[in-house]
């Protein structure tokens, strides 16, 4: 198996209400409205979102409570931008949990959770390397 991730998919309770909210980040999808699944291109993989109660009888798994233990991240080539992506979500309608800042490793980010409590990080690591594309590459 090659070291790499094609697709993530979110189980929602509301897809309509968690395509909205992507939407509003600017993320497009070609997915007409009404789609039983809404797929994003997110760089070279794909980012999808399904109903939560589909998402976990497709995978075999009985569906929890609570936070899954996965943090999602955006990487970002400035502290700036951090702060705007942070204000952008929060305008969408994230709650918030933590507010950008400087962090433990020496870098600056910010954490907001999606309609559906996913915790994404909005990070400026100056230790890695950002291309054009926004692909991450570890130094």
């Amino acid at each position: 198996m090659d070291q790499r991730i094609s697709v993530i998919t979110l189980g929602v309770d509301d897809l309509e209400r968690a395509r909205s909210f992507y939407e509003s980040l600017g993320w497009h999808s070609r997915c007409p409205a009404g789609s039983d699944v809404v797929f994003f291109q997110a760089g070279p993989m794909v980012f999808a979102l399904w109903g939560r109660v589909s998402n976990a009888k497709d995978s075999g798994v009985e569906l929890g409570n609570g936070y899954g233990g996965v943090t999602l991240a955006y990487n970002v080539s400035a502290p700036s931008q951090v702060d705007e992506l942070i204000e952008q979500a929060r305008e969408g309608g994230a709650a918030i949990t933590r507010e950008p800042g400087e962090t433990f490793w020496g870098g600056y980010s910010g954490v907001f959770l999606d309609p559906d409590g996913y915790p994404w990080e909005i990070a400026h690591n100056p230790g890695w390397e950002l291309g054009p594309d926004g692909a991450v590459t570890l130094n």
